[in-house]
């Protein structure tokens, strides 16, 4: 890596100032990532097992903008429970700071009623925090001495995290906090302070699906981020939702961005999305934008398809 360390750390710090309050990872498309930062997710559909693969390049032309991918799997083991596993790479400063999360969910559902759930989950499993400032370079090319970057860092932080999840068909409201261990990750170490904790985050999201005729629905959703010491932040999406199969939309992730979003169901069972993130700070200066790419998969045991569609 040939980046000099100047340029590193402008990143770094924009990375955990501002994403102190987005230090999980965010998506503009959360309504299809849903089971990442909430256990309680479920969709209610026995003969279903659900795949998504996420990928994300933040502010890309920055140097060491964060890249994070994400797979997750899960499926109800009957009526009333959902099981799950989730896997998060989050990769900051071209491989200078790495986290891999992997988690296991577990969701307990209850009928209300035919058409009303709730669901209450729980999280569980480490995050693997990995760092590598070997190549590291000084403004003025000669070796880095800094102790605060001397000595690579492979550390294992357990935790866990619950959720609460009420949905329909039509629409749903959940809350959130995967991760309730405040671990840190990176300490005083020999004198010298290193900033680095597994702060604790709360999720509120929700969303409806409004019927405009046969042909077109519409798909408001919002989501609620918090974490002590920082703002909260909002995000705000519509999308437009065309014979259950084709959709567009658009974003507002508050004081920070705008988004253009779209997805397309190849067949019922297979989908692509596709989101493009326009940075309305100063950080925009730096940048070109985000870019975000996902892929649905559902295995479906049940011969044909004669289940209502999913809408989140």
């Amino acid at each position: 890596m040939k980046n000099i360390l100047k340029s590193f750390l402008v990143i770094f710090v924009c990375c955990f100032s501002n994403i102190r309050a987005q230090q999980d990872p965010g998506f503009t498309q959360y309504t299809y990532n849903m089971s990442v930062i909430n256990p309680a997710y479920a969709t209610g559909t026995p003969e279903i097992i659900n795949f998504g693969a996420f990928h994300r390049s933040q502010w890309v032309g920055a140097v060491g903008g964060p890249i994070t991918n994400t797979f997750f799997a899960h499926m109800p083991v009957s009526n009333k429970i959902e099981t799950g596993l989730s896997f998060v790479n989050d990769d900051i400063g071209d491989g200078a700071l790495k986290e891999n999360n992997i988690y296991a969910d577990f969701a307990y559902i209850l009928n209300l009623s035919q058409t009303h759930k709730l669901s209450f989950g729980i999280k569980a499993g480490a995050t693997f925090l990995n760092t590598n400032f070997n190549d590291f370079q000084l403004e003025s090319g000669a070796v880095n001495t800094d102790p605060a970057f001397s000595e690579n860092l492979n550390r294992v932080f357990p935790n866990f995290g619950t959720g609460i999840y009420f949905y329909t068909n039509d629409y749903y409201v959940g809350f959130s906090t995967p991760n309730l261990l405040n671990s840190k990750h990176l300490n005083t170490i020999d004198g010298v302070q290193r900033l680095g904790q597994e702060a604790i985050h709360m999720y509120l999201t929700g969303g409806y699906v409004f019927d405009l005729d046969k042909n077109f629905k519409i798909k408001p959703s919002f989501m609620a981020r918090t974490v002590e010491g920082v703002p909260p932040m909002f995000d705000f999406s519509t999308n437009i939702l065309f014979r259950d199969r084709f959709e567009l939309g658009v974003s507002y992730r508050y004081d920070d961005s705008f988004s253009g979003l779209a997805k397309f169901g190849i067949t019922p069972n297979l989908h692509i999305g596709y989101a493009y993130d326009y940075t309305t700070t100063n950080l925009g200066n730096f940048n070109s934008g985000s870019h975000e790419i996902f892929i649905l998969f559902n295995l479906n045991f049940n011969k044909g398809y004669d289940k209502s569609p999913r809408f989140f």
